[in-house]
Parts: structure tokens; sequence; C-alpha cells
């Protein structure tokens, strides 16, 4: 099994009613902006999609739900981000026979696992399923780095086939490329670094602005391996500042905002997140808005299916 790991793939957040429940109405709207803007696949139930608070009823829910609507357009993949072997095992079983395409997965969470315990964690999950796996490096956040000797270790298995790059490192994909080769597919998982990653050889984007923001976040993909450096640069600088908003610890309401104000998605979060307001909440909407009113014509063929 395998999947073309080129393109954007939108880390999807999960859209709640005010009922606190899944609003599968509003999901459909975005999913279907990101797929007509040309994404390359879908991933579910990450950081940004409040993964932590979904139970897991709702996450098995929301894969069955996408992989309704997307049928097969592009590869749907389910993050795995749990504390214990044993669930991140179950989890990726349940995704195989959901019929996911593929899986996102994180180290150990709520334990700072050792490179032994990470990488017996990793090949667990490996060999419980044969869909292809990109491998979350994200030691800012996760604490955890996965170093080019641990994916070394990792080669073995043919299904551990990418790496979401956030080690906010640029140099790093030119260390993954020159060690590997083309063995492991680099997706870069840092919207403002995402450019100059995509220039250094990573394959795809990982992306959170383009929940907001879709066809502009193809179009700098695009236009980049088209080798249109300059008309890709003018749109990545309109659109750095926000793609800044997905650095700060409250990405997620900052993100739903945008995606409120470009009309794909609504502000609810799921507690103990809170929508943002006051002077804070202005701030994120000036960015936002000052975005809105200099939105770029995005060059003919630079997005869509």
């Amino acid at each position: 099994m395998s999947i073309n790991w080129n393109g954007v793939f939108p880390a999807v957040t999960t859209k709640f009613t005010d009922q606190d429940e899944l609003d599968f109405n509003m999901f459909n709207i975005n999913l279907e902006a990101q797929l007509a803007a040309g994404a390359g696949g879908i991933i579910l139930g990450g950081s940004l999609g409040e993964a932590s608070v979904l139970s897991d009823e709702e996450k098995f829910e929301l894969l069955s739900h996408t992989l309704k609507v997307v049928n097969g357009r592009v590869p749907v993949l389910l993050n795995i981000a749990e504390p214990t072997t044993k669930k991140a095992v179950a989890a990726a079983k349940k995704a195989e026979q959901l019929g996911a395409n593929g899986l996102m997965l994180l180290p150990p969470m709520r334990y700072y696992a050792d490179q032994e315990e990470t990488l017996a964690f990793f090949e667990a999950v490996a060999l419980s399923t044969p869909l292809p796996i990109m491998i979350y490096n994200n030691p800012v956040d996760y604490k955890i780095e996965v170093t080019l000797d641990m994916f070394e270790a990792l080669s073995k298995h043919a299904n551990i086939q990418a790496v979401k790059e956030s080690t906010r490192d640029i140099s790093n994909v030119t260390r993954m490329i020159n060690r590997f080769g083309d063995r492991f597919k680099i997706l870069t998982g840092v919207d403002p670094l995402a450019m100059e990653s995509l220039v250094m050889g990573a394959h795809g984007w990982v992306a959170g602005l383009v929940d907001a923001f879709p066809k502009e976040t193809v179009a700098i993909f695009r236009l980049v391996k088209q080798n249109r450096i300059p008309e890709a640069l003018t749109i990545y600088r309109w659109f750095l500042p926000v793609l800044e908003l997905d650095i700060h610890p409250k990405l997620v309401q900052y993100i739903k905002l945008a995606e409120t104000a470009t009309g794909i998605g609504t502000e609810t979060v799921r507690a103990p997140r809170l929508a943002i307001k006051g002077e804070e909440r202005e701030r994120v909407l000036k960015v936002i808005n000052d975005a809105l009113a200099n939105r770029p014509q995005l060059p003919e063929g630079s997005w869509g299916i």
C-alpha cells in the first residue's frame, strides 16, 4: 500500500455545533473547499483537529464520514496521538478496518520516551497494519525528536513512508535527503517555513491555514514545484502574517476564526478551549482582514483539480 505524498495535505479542523456535537454540515463545506482547491490528501484528528478532546468514537465517526464524502478522490489519513502503545495499535487497526488510506503517527503522548521506547512504539504500530505511515517529527511541541539515526532504524519498515517535518530547522530537509535520498517523503509541517522547505526539496505540505485559504496554499505549492519562484514568493509574502497564526498555542482558535472570515468554518471550539475575545480577537482579526483586503490574484492553473 502506498500514498502519493506530493501535494498539500490539509490538517483539517473538527467542526462542532453549539450543542458540542460534531458539525458534519460545516465540515462538509470546508472539506469540499479543500478538494476543489486541489488538496492532495486529508488529515483528520491532528492537534489542529482538537484530537485531545475527541472521544475514540468521534474520531472513527469522523473518519467514516470523511471517507464517504471524499469517495476515493484523495487519500484520507487518521492521526494517531496516544499515550500507550496498546491504544495506538488499536487505533491503527480500527482505522484500517474502516478504510483509512494512511496514518500520521506521533511519538507517545504524556510520557517523555527515550529513543529505544520511541522506536519500539513506532515499530509496534507499523507492524500492526499495512497502512502507509507518516511520522510526525515535532520536538518543539512534543519534546521528542526523531533523529536521522532513528529514521535509519525505521527504514526497514516499508509502510513508514513519510515524515511531517516540524523541527523548525529547514536544514533538516537537506539532511534527510542527503542521508536517505528518496526513501522518506518529506512534508513540511510549519506554515511560516513552508515555502523555504519546499524550495529545499520537501515533497509536500501538511498545512494549517489551508483550512481558511485553500486555493492560495495550493497555489504556492504548485508554483514552487513548477520553479515559478517569483510568483510563489509574491503570494507567500502576502500570506506570511496569516501563516504565523499556525505557530501560536491558540492556533486552533486563530485558524477557526480565519475559516469563519472566509466563509468555510465556524469559531466553535470544544472546552477547555474558549473562543478568543477582546483585544486578542481584534488583533487576530486585523491580521486576517488585512489579508482579505489585499487577497492576491492567483495565476491561472495554480490551483484546482
